[in-house]
């Protein structure tokens, strides 16, 4: 398997639309993950700063991680068009999700890890581990934070040093965990 940062973002979005079809979070945001691939695809391309991909044996894309490094800000005017095209109405969902993660993210310099996701008949078989060891490898020196959107994902997090620092529910929504991987030399 081959990880690489990539600017396909229309295939990493279809990738994360995969990963996450039956996520809660975009579940609550995208009732029937409706404009998914075009909401992730436009989050890749112009709200965050590394796309990375999990390639298969074959050059498929088996997996896709979203990072942003300290200080990072996105083009949220360049962002504006895709998010309308692919949410719709529900834009305004993204508002207010875009604006609890905000109030939940910790002080300080820190690297984020926005999502994190393998095509469903992928899962299990090393993918996001081996895109977490790739992203983390750069990290060294600073904290990373997370949201997990499915408490059955907080163990292979914690498997890579991270903490859960808070559960916080989204406005009539579902839980989400924040979650710490301190400094690393």
């Amino acid at each position: 398997m081959e990880i690489r940062e990539s600017d396909d973002f229309d295939a990493a979005g279809q990738a994360l639309a995969r990963a996450f079809h039956d996520d809660p979070v975009i579940g609550w945001l995208l009732p029937g993950n409706r404009g998914a691939a075009g909401m992730f695809a436009t989050l890749a391309r112009h709200t965050h700063a590394i796309t990375e991909t999990a390639l298969s044996g074959g050059g498929a894309v088996a997996g896709v991680a979203l990072w942003d490094p300290p200080g990072h800000r996105p083009d949220d005017e360049a962002a504006i068009p895709g998010l309308v095209a692919a949410m719709g109405d529900r834009v305004h969902q993204g508002l207010l999700l875009e604006g609890e993660f905000a109030r939940h993210k910790p002080g300080g310099p820190y690297w984020y890890l926005a999502q994190l996701g393998t095509v469903p008949e992928l899962q299990g078989t090393g993918v996001g581990g081996a895109l977490m060891r790739a992203g983390l490898a750069r990290c060294a020196g600073l904290p990373v934070y997370l949201e997990s959107s499915k408490e059955s994902n907080v163990p292979f997090y914690e498997r890579f040093g991270f903490v859960v620092t808070e559960r916080f529910t989204l406005p009539d929504g579902p839980p989400v965990w924040g979650m710490l991987r301190p400094p690393q030399s």
